[in-house]
């Protein structure tokens, strides 16, 4: 069986990503102006698809990656799985104190979190293993992938601006720009080194 490479969950990652914004962008606004109940759960139903498609690709991707590789993905996942659980384990006692309001939305973030902490901490491994990048194949550089979602965000920000209040559009905006500037960064550490390595 051939093996699953970085490349091929990339590009597949990037199109459920795509999918998943355009969704986001053109249908979720009608969630809420939808009076049928069994259509608003079946919308917000479909909104999780590209999600959990991601998911299998990512748990393909570790099944058959070398012992080394699925090493770093399994203790970046568990490192990512106890940081997040605490935090939302803090903002729930949090939350039923009355110190802070949480509502259900702020569940939609757990899986992002998960996502940057779990990148963060491989990102660390691979480079204690002598490894510069997160994939040594050719393919998207993790940093990329920052970019895109953030300027997705920013386009949610900017495209409903009147659905959204003042706290959830200054953290959307607050999130594509820490996500634009921390994939900025990188890229463009790389395009100067590329640039001028020879010189």
């Amino acid at each position: 069986m051939p093996r699953f490479s970085s490349k091929q969950y990339q590009s597949r990652v990037l199109i459920a990503m795509a999918i998943y914004t355009a969704f986001m962008l053109l249908v979720w606004p009608w969630v809420g102006r939808t009076p049928s109940l069994p259509l608003k759960a079946l919308l917000a139903l479909a909104a999780t698809l590209p999600v959990l498609y991601v998911i299998a690709q990512m748990a393909r991707l570790i099944r058959s990656s070398d012992e080394l590789e699925r090493h770093t993905h399994l203790v970046a996942l568990s490192t990512a799985t106890a940081v997040v659980s605490a935090l939302t384990f803090i903002g729930g006692f949090l939350a039923a104190a009355g110190v802070v309001k949480l509502d259900g939305s702020t569940l939609l973030l757990v899986y992002p979190a998960v996502v940057l902490c779990y990148g963060a901490v491989r990102w660390r491994l691979v480079r204690s293993y002598g490894g510069n990048s997160l994939c040594e194949e050719t393919g998207i550089r993790p940093y990329l992938y920052l970019v895109l979602f953030g300027v997705a965000l920013m386009a949610v920000a900017l495209l409903y601006p009147g659905r959204l209040d003042d706290a959830r559009r200054g953290f959307l905006y607050g999130a594509a720009a820490g996500m634009i500037a921390f994939g900025g960064v990188p890229m463009a550490r790389q395009w100067y080194r590329r640039k001028y390595r020879h010189d």
